[in-house]
């Protein structure tokens, strides 16, 4: 239906007498609540900021057209040319049987049926974002998600987990329900313990490991160790992690920026500042993805030796391809490192199930602040997870993932090419995501990409969110956790987003 067609419609609405009561469960419409002559601009505009607002997410579905327009008593052609409206916005889309479902929503402004209100003081991607960041970056609507961090979820084992844990429940004892020890459960220790013997060349024994909620607790817990013996400073990668750099700020510790280049770490950079401890990704650094060095290595060994403590985030260094695994510092460095790890990169994030291998030193002091932290994880998924890794399951999981994986990374780096022209693109070699920069001379900020990239409907992380120093614009984009027509349209419309900035 045409736009003069629906006008000459809703003048047609209008001339008819409103019924009382005339409305819908649904988002509490009123058809009282509409102007006459305008009751099709109204609908959508009520529905659009519905969509804004967050009342309907995306994925959720609108009433059928005929019902919907039953409800309110008007023609069915009204709220059809509503529904277009909101098409034709991009903020929904027609799924056959399935209905209209919600696909996108507008960014930064939410509009009401009286107008348009800013939402949340401003734009999401700032140049000092808060704790909230990331909470928000994940809750705003978006139809294609490039955000860094995640594996793909949908190949999660879903078959194997079960069967594992219909396997673990005819095993258990009742006596396994009670509170266990907060280090973590046995089996899992022991199964990490071979894990990471058998993955990253460490050896350990299981009263080695303890079990954590993911690395985050851990370097929460590690940190707080740190502070009682005075030590208020951890030297971080430059650029690295905005995640994992809140949580050392949160726990009241200076993040003394040490540069990162072609090698890894500069160890000079880490002499200069003097900091005591340093918070490293040496197998595949985050961003940028380069691996440390072995010149660093050894220099980072001198400097443990007298007495520095690493702190080593082995977040995704079993996801590599073509190039030779990358050995981790804790199984060449041993006490002067605390190793850190995690199935948030191999499973999923929402597992929260981490493992941490500190320093004679400190191990009793963590065990005691993970017991008055939780009094240790859940037992049933550790002994879940302990099955799946001693079962050879989560190796063949790792395998099928490294395929989609590789496959998802092409595309990307061929749509980038394709359509962010001079963009450059770092970290190919292993992980999740690449790092895209621009060059130091362009006209324009990261941020504002990304903010208009996510008004198109892509989330991705603008560079200098990991940035404590200026430096080249760029973007982080992850490419695990998307399908490859979702990755190859999504930097297209990056690249759409990047052409009304230039």
């Amino acid at each position: 239906m045409d736009r003069a067609k629906d006008s000459a419609g809703d003048r047609s609405e209008a001339a008819r007498p409103r019924a009382a009561g005339a409305g819908s469960d649904f988002l509490q419409l009123s058809l009282g609540d509409a102007p006459p002559g305008g009751i099709t601009e109204w609908l959508a505009r009520r529905l659009r900021g519905a969509i804004a607002d967050g009342r309907l997410p995306v994925g959720s579905r609108l009433p059928a057209t005929r019902v919907l327009a039953a409800e309110l008593r008007v023609s069915r052609g009204v709220v059809t040319e509503a529904y277009q409206r909101l098409s034709e916005d991009g903020h929904v889309a027609g799924h056959g049987r399935n209905g209209t479902v919600v696909v996108a929503a507008p960014v930064g402004v939410a509009e009401r049926a009286d107008g348009p209100r800013e939402e949340g003081g401003g734009p999401l991607f700032t140049a000092t974002p808060g704790p909230e960041a990331f909470d928000t970056l994940r809750t705003a609507p978006a139809r294609i998600d490039l955000s860094p961090g995640a594996p793909d979820l949908a190949a999660f084992p879903r078959a194997a987990w079960l069967r594992a844990e219909r396997a673990v429940l005819a095993d258990m004892p009742a006596t396994s329900l009670r509170y266990g020890d907060p280090r973590g459960a046995p089996e899992l220790r022991r199964a990490v313990a071979h894990w990471l013997a058998r993955n990253r060349g460490i050896g350990c024994e299981p009263a080695d490991v303890l079990i954590t909620s993911g690395v985050a607790q851990g370097i929460g817990l590690l940190a707080d160790a740190l502070r009682r013996e005075g030590v208020t400073a951890m030297a971080f990668e430059e650029p690295g992690s905005l995640g994992v750099r809140q949580h050392l700020v949160a726990g009241g510790f200076a993040t003394p920026p040490v540069r990162v280049d072609e090698q890894g770490v500069r160890v000079d950079d880490l002499l200069a500042c003097g900091a005591a401890a340093v918070l490293l990704t040496p197998a595949h650094q985050f961003p940028t993805g380069v691996v440390l060095g072995g010149e660093r290595r050894r220099a980072l060994m001198r400097w443990a030796a007298d007495g520095g403590l690493i702190v080593e985030d082995d977040y995704d260094a079993e996801h590599r391809y073509g190039r030779p695994p990358a050995p981790a510092l804790r199984a060449m460095l041993g006490e002067g490192v605390c190793y850190a790890g995690s199935v948030s990169k191999l499973l999923a994030p929402a597992m929260r199930i981490g493992w941490l291998i500190a320093p004679t030193r400190y191990r009793e002091p963590l065990v005691t602040a993970k017991r008055f932290a939780d009094l240790g994880n859940a037992a049933l998924p550790q002994l879940v997870l302990a099955r799946l890794m001693e079962s050879g399951t989560l190796e063949r999981h790792l395998r099928v993932l490294r395929t989609r994986h590789r496959r998802r990374r092409d595309v990307m780096i061929n749509a980038v090419r394709a359509h962010l022209p001079g963009a450059v693109v770092h970290g190919a070699a292993a992980g999740l995501h690449l790092m895209v920069t621009f060059g130091e001379d362009a006209p324009w900020d990261d941020r504002a990409l990304a903010e208009a990239a996510l008004a198109l409907g892509v989330k991705a992380h603008p560079l200098s969110w990991h940035r404590q120093l200026p430096g080249a614009p760029g973007l982080v984009l992850g490419y695990a956790s998307s399908g490859t027509a979702e990755i190859a349209e999504g930097v297209g419309l990056v690249g759409k987003a990047l052409a009304t900035l230039r």
